[in-house]
């Protein structure tokens, strides 16, 4: 994948409309420019692939109310997520 990266990119410095190149890799023109960026800034390394993971979760549940879950979840078999989610609201004892 890097060497199909790095031969657009050279064909874009040598001249060849993005378009072209586009079509010819099989990918969109925005994929491309995106390559030469990458190529731009860290050279040959900056088109390896990447993680497509987020570097953060801002939304995701705490380790706390996970294990709490996971503790209902065992002990009541039975259990839905609508259940839980009321007994995770109520005052514990």
């Amino acid at each position: 994948m890097t060497e199909q990266r790095y031969r657009a990119v050279l064909e874009v410095q040598a001249g060849i409309p993005v378009t072209e190149v586009a079509e010819r890799f099989g990918v969109s023109r925005q994929a491309v420019h995106r390559w030469v960026g990458w190529y731009r800034d860290e050279g040959l390394d900056g088109l390896v692939d990447r993680s497509s993971r987020p570097q953060s979760s801002p939304s995701q549940t705490s380790p706390e109310v996970e294990a709490a879950i996971c503790e209902m979840r065992r002990a009541h078999l039975r259990w839905g997520a609508r259940r839980i989610e009321f007994e995770l609201g109520r005052p514990r004892p």
